[in-house]
């Protein structure tokens, strides 16, 4: 029961990242990809762990850190524009599954079981991606691009406090 529920909560972020993301061409692809990299990055996470935990204790919070800023500055920066960006789906995939690597150390080492975590990840990464998918296309009809502005600063805000921790 523990690796289900970790595996839900590991997805859960996907959903604050792609509500924000109105206009992807590829929802479906993009959902099946997120949903690979949340199988792929924790499987990396429990059996690199052990090498790469050092690592990710001296340099994870800069690397999240400069994460959240620039896709916050992107945010803000192409909110007041009426073209349509376009974001790889295979870099924002990997954007936004890229924390549950640093998450399978953690759970490595707490002898979380392996296979139901995994499982989990991927189907709650997949439900999560596409369920915000869709929402992201039909609340830009309401919100237009306020949304994005907001959501803009919010990464900003969470990049400095990421650095402070």
């Amino acid at each position: 029961m523990q690796g289900i529920l970790a595996g839900i909560l590991t997805s859960v972020d996907v959903i604050g990242l792609y509500v924000l993301i109105p206009n992807v061409k590829y929802r479906l692809f993009l959902s099946v990809w997120t949903a690979a990299l949340h199988m792929l990055f924790p499987l990396l996470g429990f059996e690199l762990g052990s090498y790469l935990a050092q690592f990710l204790l001296e340099w994870g919070q800069w690397i999240s850190s400069i994460l959240l800023f620039c896709m916050g500055l992107h945010l803000l920066l192409f909110s007041h524009k009426d073209e349509k960006v376009t974001i790889s789906p295979v870099l924002l995939a990997v954007t936004a599954s890229l924390d549950t690597f640093s998450v399978s150390v953690s759970f490595g080492m707490l002898n979380l079981e392996k296979t139901i975590f995994i499982l989990s990840a991927g189907a709650s990464a997949l439900i999560c991606s596409y369920g915000s998918l869709v929402i992201a296309r039909r609340s830009q009809i309401f919100f237009g691009n306020n949304i994005q502005i907001f959501a803009g600063i919010i990464f900003i805000i969470m990049s400095f406090l990421a650095i402070q921790q």
